[in-house]
């Protein structure tokens, strides 16, 4: 296996592309910090693209034919995109399929409290992380809070120049001997992840005066009292933009790279996918990092309802071509893997470990030790991807998460083939994953922008 190092092949034409693709990538992790922000900028994309809301395609029952584009949300954290191709719909689509939930805090439903001087924000992590990351990070909050007026409110702190950080406080080493001697899963607690939020006391109070002073300023500049944390969805995530990362700006930091880094790639693949044979989808879906459950979640049947409803608009719906549309789909479930790091390098089995630099990476199956709970693709599936990749151009590689009996993970991929389609793993490799801060490679986002357009137009 002779992979090579992408930067290598460039010319200053495709300089100038990597680079415009990053810098806009930059760009859309800023303004997607959660999963809401993420579907408002995608649909703001793709309306910019020409796509055109199903509900209004639904409501004035326009029939959809070749070279109609649609998107259709759901509750706001999910989204899928339709380019209807000139074959018909029931030989199949080629799909891109990512997730664009990542880990973070989330605030409690009855969160705030004051403690010795401190008003604070009681929070429960999503997802999986090492909660000992967490802490001395400048943090902001975003999220919505919904009232009973049915008033929804957008929450951003922490992101402007002018607005204040927040974070959950550590012991210092002068102190810490004890702490130190913990496991690192333990040496900060779930329970202790709390977010420190004021400590001026409200002039003339004396019981909790410091919670009364941070709900009089909630009130006076946000509108909302004490009792809408019931009804909010606030998230605690870093705060601060996408950074190019190394003194030769090869390198992306930033939070929330998985999976917004594959969403992103997968999205802009969609757009410049213009007048594809098969119908084409890019579908981007929540809850990912906690099983993928809900109902904004890939196990919920919004994606088969919403094919249920592309198929009525163009006035061919059965069950049975809704079926066969399924059985007969190619995709690429769109997320990332785990790079090689040298610092760490007993962990991963180096001939089958993702190379910073190297392309697009697949795993032909995730799962855990004895791939448990994966999803395996076909070798003759693997072979006709292959020869699209080769065709285009697109540099990839091959890797697994990790040692045998160390690595483990999973995506989206197992799920949709439960409709029997064909699906592999496939993406960008990160540094850092599941960290505050991710690193990623601009030649690997390239790459694999690339590599989901060649799908998208040859399989």
């Amino acid at each position: 296996m002779n992979n090579v190092n992408a930067w290598s092949k460039y010319g200053k034409g495709e300089l100038e592309e990597l680079e415009k693709l990053c810098k806009d990538y930059r760009d859309f992790l800023d303004k997607g910090k959660t999963e809401r922000e993420c579907v408002k900028e995608i649909v703001k994309l793709a309306k910019k693209a020409g796509y055109v809301d199903i509900n209004d395609i639904i409501k004035d029952k326009t029939k959809l034919k070749t070279g109609d584009k649609v998107y259709a949300v759901w509750m706001d954290k999910t989204v899928a995109l339709f380019n209807i191709g000139k074959k018909d719909i029931e030989d199949g689509m080629n799909i891109l399929g990512a997730h664009i939930d990542s880990p973070r805090m989330d605030v409690k439903q009855n969160p705030l409290y004051e403690k010795d001087g401190f008003a604070y924000l009681d929070t429960h992590y999503y997802g999986g992380i090492k909660k000992y990351q967490w802490v001395t990070l400048p943090l902001a909050i975003h999220g919505v809070v919904a009232k009973t007026n049915g008033e929804v409110i957008d929450i951003n702190i922490g992101e402007d120049k002018n607005d204040p950080v927040f974070c959950v406080t550590d012991l210092l080493i002068h102190l810490a001997q004890s702490q130190m001697d913990k496991k690192a899963n333990v040496v900060i607690e779930g329970e202790d992840l709390d977010i420190l939020f004021g400590s001026k006391p409200l002039k003339g109070e004396e019981k909790e005066s410091v919670k009364k002073n941070v709900l009089a300023i909630i009130k006076k500049k946000y509108g909302f009292k004490e009792e809408d944390f019931m009804s909010a969805e606030l998230e605690i995530v870093p705060a601060g933009k996408a950074r190019d990362c190394g003194l030769d700006k090869s390198m992306i930091m930033a939070y929330g790279q998985d999976d917004r880094v594959c969403a992103y790639t997968s999205l802009v693949a969609m757009l410049e996918a213009e007048t594809p044979d098969k119908t084409t989808c890019c579908l981007l879906t929540d809850k990912e990092e906690i099983g993928s459950v809900g109902a904004t979640g890939m196990r919920s049947h919004f994606f088969e309802n919403m094919v249920a409803e592309i198929l009525n608009a163009m006035g061919s719906y059965s069950d049975i071509k809704l079926r066969r549309c399924l059985a007969a789909s190619r995709m690429l479930s769109s997320d990332v893997s785990a790079c090689f790091d040298p610092t760490f390098a007993n962990s991963f089995d180096k001939k089958n470990a993702a190379i910073f630099g190297e392309g697009m990476v697949f795993n032909k199956f995730t799962g855990a030790r004895g791939k448990s709970n994966s999803n395996d693709a076909n070798a003759e599936y693997l072979a006709a991807i292959r020869k699209i990749l080769e065709d285009a151009g697109v540099c990839y590689q091959t890797a697994e998460l990790g040692k045998v009996d160390i690595g483990g993970g999973g995506t989206i991929a197992y799920i949709l083939s439960l409709y029997g389609m064909e699906v592999v793993d496939c993406g960008v490799a990160v540094l850092n994953m599941h960290a505050p801060w991710e690193i990623t490679s601009k030649a690997d986002i390239y790459e694999t922008k690339k590599g989901y357009v060649a799908f998208l137009l040859g399989a």
